[in-house]
């Protein structure tokens, strides 16, 4: 058990998350999926049509890859159920080396090109289901991390942190990992426990092939270079073994930079970076004020 490393993917029943997870199966992980999708037809793409993926089929898919996929139902927006969550891994594992905060509320009017107010005022809820809950996951793991010595909190973040995209809300939630990793890298220095927020470039998932179709203009340069998402499995789990995995505690990164840095590539391909497109992450900031 102790050489099987375990992980916990959040809102993992499809898109980024369902690629994280079976990227991290395929490096040998038991993998925690988690979600609410039992059966498609809850989730709805852009143009309204049902999304594929359910929470066992990730864990199916993991598992075929090489890892063990478990598949765990869970609402993010309820504490109750996250509390038990991590009493499940802690009872069947006895560990936890990584946890992937992905999960978010995805509004049906995210990429509308409409001011906030236009919108329904439940495009809020990215900072409940999203950031709030990242910080409620990242508690529990850090309980089980610490008294071990050793384990990392990913945050999945992107330039939206830095550059107007999808509107306020979606904008404030990543900015907000990305502070989540900051602090939390100043409480966890010495504890053996890393946290770092990734800044992903476009992904091929099924909302995102759906959204080439609804606005192609703006979505297909991007598609053209998209990462698999599995990709960012990969740079997580390179992070958790790096040399100067202490060094990169509480940074922003953005994922095809650090990549490069740490020698993984995308089924052998290097991603562009965007920094110059779509901003830089905010510097590590050494003062602490209590």
């Amino acid at each position: 058990m102790m050489d099987k490393k375990v992980a916990l993917v959040t809102g993992a029943s499809r898109g980024a998350g369902a690629g994280i997870a079976r990227g991290l199966g395929e490096l040998g992980y038991t993998v925690y999926v988690t979600g609410r999708t039992t059966a498609p037809g809850d989730a709805k793409g852009w143009d309204g049509s049902v999304l594929p993926g359910t929470v066992a089929e990730t864990a199916a898919a993991v598992t075929e890859r090489g890892g063990e996929g478990i598949a765990a139902i869970c609402d993010h927006a309820d504490d109750a159920q996250v509390e038990r969550l991590f009493q499940r891994i802690r009872d069947e594992q006895g560990r936890l080396d990584l946890l992937v905060n992905n999960a978010a509320y995805i509004h049906h009017q995210l990429i509308e090109k409409k001011p906030f107010w236009e919108k329904e005022l439940d495009a809020h809820k990215i900072l409940d289901v999203g950031l709030r809950s990242a910080y409620i996951a990242s508690w529990h793991a850090a309980r089980i991390m610490v008294p071990q010595g050793s384990g990392l909190i990913g945050m999945v973040s992107s330039f939206g942190a830095s550059c107007y995209m999808h509107g306020p809300a979606y904008g404030a939630q990543k900015a907000g990992l990305d502070k989540l990793a900051h602090d939390m890298e100043h409480d966890l220095r010495g504890t053996g426990v890393a946290a770092v927020s990734i800044w992903l470039g476009p992904q091929v998932t099924e909302r995102a092939l759906i959204a080439r179709e609804v606005n192609p203009e703006q979505y297909e340069g991007f598609m053209e270079m998209a990462e698999n998402p599995e990709f960012t499995g990969h740079i997580l789990d390179a992070i958790s073994r790096a040399p100067n995995r202490d060094e990169l505690s509480g940074q922003t990164l953005i994922g095809a930079e650090v990549a490069r840095e740490l020698g993984v590539t995308d089924r052998g391909r290097d991603r562009p970076s965007h920094r110059e497109m779509l901003g830089s992450p905010n510097a590590k900031n050494p003062a602490a004020v209590y």
